[in-house]
């Protein structure tokens, strides 16, 4: 394991509760305080584990903190320099050195919150036995086993949420895994003791049974079947069941017991929103009191989006938050317009913004773009809609806004980084391809030709690319 991988072995579930509730202190709390702090940590540890690694007879993997404040017996070469006193080494290391500890933290960072975020909350002590969710799953003894089978006749993907307080998320989650396993559903579920947020693919039966059943469960019989957006699919569109407890339903890093899903913006219907884009194109450049704001990651917007929207080159929606706290008068005294692909970001997003008290107004497409689509295919969103399984867009009209990587042809297909262990995506053309430029960026690029070298098989970790380490976390827009 690499020297910038280790520390995050070293993070325990306690160090982050602890960070989050440090975070959290004071009459006006700082809402992203938890991933600021996380982030410093790491770069804490990084920093250590750097120096450690210029110790004279040590281990480039080493990763004890500890290292750096040895014996005075100690010493650390670097750039050719000898070092005698850790105070030297250690100004060094920041002077000379710090473009690479962040880039080092970054990684770092990044790999963290992926395990945590694939970890989910473990049950409290004492009640590790699963529940009894008999009563809530369906009898589908009147169906035959290929009606309900995976890859078996045409089928559907089901994208849904419902904010509802849920008292012992834990049965939720077991009801829920037992119900997809039943049905042969695939996808992801998430619960939280503010709701639950899916999407699931399966047959056209078996999604039908799947939302009467929700609809049936006391908790979610608020939902409507409207509130379950379709598409085109199957089971195939994921690799397999994910249904976990968290602490939120969609991680935007912000505990939901200080910014709610009850201080969202005003729901637009489709039509609502329709007209309201209208009228903001029509005024053209002389509109400047209103901001149509894309609340998706920047490889989402980059296939589709809404004529003459802002859409923030963020990667995570956990980096949301910091976007709107570091361009604050981009949002002041204007109308806000947010939309996403289902709606569930705008409902927290929009809530974090309202609570900064910046903006005149702030408005939130109901539904999301799936809703809009339906109604509006040929409307002012163009281009794909980014989905989050195998399939990766959905389309409804037959434009084309993005490019090739390489080339610079019109194209909108994204596949996944050639380069192993990679979770970039990529926009490479079918002739780019053929000439095997398949990487997300050179520098995964010539690692791919390494990798293909090798007789050994890589490690698996996240790799790090130059698409991630230049773009910057948060990008703060021109006033």
């Amino acid at each position: 394991m690499a020297a910038e991988d280790k520390p995050c072995a070293e993070f325990s579930r306690m160090e982050i509760d602890s960070l989050t509730q440090n975070g959290l202190k004071g009459d006006k709390p700082q809402f992203s305080a938890t991933l600021r702090k996380c982030y410093a940590l790491c770069r804490r540890k990084t920093f250590a584990v750097y120096v450690a690694s210029k110790r004279e007879g040590s281990s480039t993997s080493s990763s004890s903190s500890s290292s750096s404040s040895s014996s005075s017996s100690s010493s650390w070469c670097c750039c050719g320099q000898t070092f005698q006193e850790a105070s030297s080494i250690h100004k060094h290391v920041a002077r000379t050195h710090e473009a690479e500890i962040r880039r080092r933290a970054d990684s770092t960072f990044e790999q963290l919150l992926i395990r945590l975020e694939g970890e989910g909350e473990p049950r409290p002590p004492g009640q590790e036995e699963l529940p009894d969710v008999s009563a809530w799953i369906p009898d589908t003894g009147h169906l035959t086993e290929q009606q309900l089978q995976k890859y078996q006749g045409p089928g559907r993907v089901l994208l849904y949420y419902c904010y509802h307080q849920v008292e012992d998320p834990h049965v939720i989650c077991a009801w829920q895994k037992a119900l997809c396993e039943k049905l042969h559903l695939t996808g992801k579920v998430r619960v939280a003791t503010e709701g639950v947020n899916g999407t699931v693919g399966g047959t056209e039966v078996a999604t039908d049974v799947y939302i009467k059943a929700m609809r049936s469960h006391p908790l979610f019989s608020i939902m409507e079947d409207e509130d379950f957006k379709t598409s085109a699919g199957s089971a195939e569109c994921f690799s397999e069941l994910k249904v976990g407890v968290y602490r939120e339903i969609v991680p935007m890093g912000v505990d939901p017991d200080v910014i709610s899903y009850r201080l969202a913006g005003v729901h637009l219907e489709p039509e609502e929103f329709h007209r309201e884009v209208e009228a903001l194109l029509s005024k053209g450049d002389s509109c400047n009191d209103t901001i149509l704001l894309d609340c998706r990651n920047f490889y989402e917007s980059k296939i589709g989006q809404f004529s003459r929207c802002l859409a923030p080159d963020i990667r995570k929606f956990s980096y949301f938050p910091d976007y709107i706290d570091q361009n604050l008068e981009l949002f002041r005294d204007k109308k806000v317009l947010m939309y996403c692909t289902g709606g569930i970001r705008c409902e927290r997003g929009s809530a974090y913004l309202r609570s900064k008290d910046v903006c005149k107004e702030v408005y939130q497409l109901k539904g999301g773009i799936h809703k809009y689509l339906e109604r509006f295919p040929e409307g002012f969103y163009r281009g794909k809609l980014f989905v989050f399984d195998e399939r990766y867009a959905i389309s409804s009209n037959d434009d084309v806004i993005s490019d090739c990587r390489y080339c610079g042809a019109p194209w909108d297909q994204y596949q996944l980084c050639s380069t192993h262990f990679c979770c970039q995506l990529v926009l490479s053309c079918p002739v780019c391809r053929q000439d095997g430029r398949t990487a997300c960026c050179p520098t995964c690029q010539t690692k791919g030709r390494a990798q293909s070298d090798e007789s050994t098989p890589t490690p698996p970790h996240r790799e790090e690319c130059e698409c991630t380490v230049q773009r910057p976390r948060i990008p703060q827009e021109v006033q």
